[in-house]
């Protein structure tokens, strides 16, 4: 969701639906000044064996804002709309055809980006950096914040 849909974050599951309690008590443990780092998000995921979907939509109705992706996409203090991540200088062709290889709908999704340093024993932003040289956008956000 936008900068804007700050405190409405949870609009986006409709009305009446609850977080689940277990993640909730997770995430309220960790949450400081109504943020919650991606990392810490995937780490709950991984400690109560839930999809780290569950923690996004559990994080939107709490209205806890996500922050510091691990793709370097979103929540820091500086650079350009509070990317972390800067472009490559230069993206091998091996790494450009691992990106590509993965696109859907000309984007490639977060999952992916994270198979794909995972796979590479490379680190996320470097998968980033290379998308951001390539001019490749990372979409859709596994916690659902894009």
């Amino acid at each position: 969701m936008t900068h804007a849909d700050r405190g409405h974050y949870a609009a986006k599951h409709g009305k009446g639906q609850a977080p689940d309690e277990r993640i909730a008590g997770a995430i309220r443990s960790k949450v400081q000044d109504g943020r919650l780092g991606c990392a810490d998000a995937e780490r709950i995921s991984t400690d109560l064996g839930v999809p780290i979907a569950d923690v996004g939509r559990t994080l939107d109705l709490l209205e806890v804002r996500i922050d510091r992706c691990q793709l370097g996409l979103f929540g820091y203090p500086s650079g350009e709309k509070g990317k972390g991540v800067r472009p490559a200088d230069r993206v091998s062709p091996e790494l450009e055809a691992a990106i590509r290889g993965r696109l859907a709908a000309g984007r490639l999704p977060c999952t992916a980006a994270w198979e794909i340093a995972g796979e590479r024993k490379i680190s996320r932003m470097a998968v980033s950096a290379a998308c951001e040289a390539l001019k490749i956008k990372i979409k859709p956000c596994q916690l659902g914040a894009f």
